[in-house]
């Protein structure tokens, strides 16, 4: 007897498939063995910039002050150039309302006294001059009166000469005639008339040699005279030197004294500026640390942060150690951005759906306080653009591209725990022919 429901239940009469269906998938499993895959290296970042300028900037306060006016509030976009706010003096050095005024008339005035001591000098010179002039004048006379005082003596030592010969004659005769009255061959008066000339004679010769001897003493008087009128004009003209040389010290002190307050002239003009803070670029302003009216702020003190309002966004990624010999610059990678929607194959991350292509420009030495190392990425050009809804910040997943290899090679590597083959872009091989080509 046949029980119906036995036959539905079991199926004892029914034609097994489970062979044909496991031929099938040992095919399809063979055919996905030798599929291509892709490698890759996941990465974790966020969105930045290359260039410093378009990064966010911290709004400063250049000088301490007091805020009596606000132009912004947080999220308004401004100008290069707009005021964010302004700022009120709290420092006793700056608080006179006509401080350049009056420091400008400081300047004035020490310019007056340098002006004055400018004068004092010429003054000082022309004196000088007038005494060289007179010391000139003074020694040319001397000098004239020693050449004839030379002439002169000269002439009395001729005379002197003069009458010493004619002594030494008068001599002889005195004697002869002397001789001559003691052997009474002349007369008394003979010999007093010869005794009278022999003494005048003596006393023309004595009466030369106290002139010669006056004159010289005149020459001596000369000399000390000459030497008398030098020192006392080289006296004078140091004094003079002396009194010039003090008048343009101080001209020199004057002239530093000027510059040392047109420099805070020109400080003070500056600092008038800095009262008001304005926008260092076009963005936003966000961040805003200070809030009402006439709060204080310091030196250097952080106001808030304005963000660029156009950026030439990059991608900053953080690379394992161990994955750091795997990146190349100008190597290919596959970016995911915060908020964007998208299907991603791993294997096959070109095929994906919401990935934006870029490439690596830099690759930092130098490891990061997170123990990873820094890539920098760019947009390709060449594929499709990235949204312009990013924001500098915003996280990124990248997927950097390796080596196209079978499926079976990529199980086999990862069951041998084997590291992804290198890859080299086509530029990167291009640039590697062209420096064997130079080295041969």
């Amino acid at each position: 007897m046949k029980l119906r429901s036995f036959e539905s239940i079991y199926h004892i009469n029914k034609e097994s498939h489970v062979k044909r269906w496991f031929l099938y998938f040992s095919i399809l499993f063979i055919v996905v063995l030798f599929l291509p895959w892709t490698q890759n290296i996941q990465l974790r970042g966020n969105v930045s910039t290359l260039y410093q300028d378009q990064r966010p900037q911290q709004l400063n306060s250049p000088i301490p002050g007091r805020i009596i006016k606000w132009h912004v509030k947080n999220g308004d976009y401004v100008k290069k150039g707009d005021t964010i706010l302004q700022l009120a003096e709290v420092k006793d050095d700056y608080l006179d309302p006509q401080l350049v005024r009056r420091t400008e008339e400081q300047v004035e005035a020490k310019k007056g006294v340098r002006d004055y001591y400018k004068a004092k000098v010429g003054t000082t010179d022309a004196q000088l001059e007038a005494i060289n002039a007179t010391r000139s004048l003074k020694l040319a006379q001397l000098k004239i009166k020693i050449a004839q005082l030379n002439s002169k003596i000269a002439a009395e030592e001729a005379e002197l000469v003069a009458a010493s010969n004619e002594l030494k004659l008068s001599e002889d005769q005195y004697g002869r005639q002397k001789k001559m009255y003691e052997e009474g061959l002349v007369s008394l008066t003979q010999f007093q008339q010869r005794s009278v000339s022999y003494q005048n004679a003596l006393a023309k010769r004595t009466a030369a040699e106290n002139k010669l001897n006056q004159s010289r003493q005149e020459l001596i008087n000369m000399d000390i005279e000459r030497n008398a009128i030098m020192q006392d004009y080289t006296e004078k003209v140091s004094k003079t030197e002396g009194e010039r040389f003090q008048s343009m010290g101080q001209i020199e002190g004057s002239e530093g004294d000027i510059a040392k307050l047109e420099n805070q002239v020109a400080n003070y003009r500056v600092r008038q500026g800095m009262y008001s803070v304005l926008a260092s670029q076009d963005g936003q302003v966000v961040q805003l640390t200070k809030s009402g009216i006439g709060e204080i702020l310091k030196e250097t003190e952080s106001i808030g942060t304005i963000v660029p309002k156009m950026a030439n966004y990059a991608v900053e990624i953080y690379v394992k150690p161990v994955d750091l010999p795997l990146l190349r610059e100008g190597q290919r990678v596959m970016c995911i951005f915060d908020g964007f929607p998208a299907i991603v194959f791993s294997g096959w991350p070109t095929s994906s759906y919401g990935t934006f292509a870029g490439k690596v420009v830099a690759i930092e030495s130098n490891i990061s306080v997170n123990g990873l190392f820094k890539a920098l990425v760019i947009e390709d050009k060449a594929e499709k653009p990235w949204p312009k809804q990013i924001k500098i910040g915003a996280g990124v997943r990248g997927i950097a591209i390796l080596n196209d290899v079978p499926v079976w090679y990529e199980l086999w590597r990862n069951i041998n725990g084997f590291p992804p083959d290198y890859y080299v872009s086509k530029s990167g091989s291009e640039n590697t022919a062209d420096e064997k080509g130079k080295k041969n």
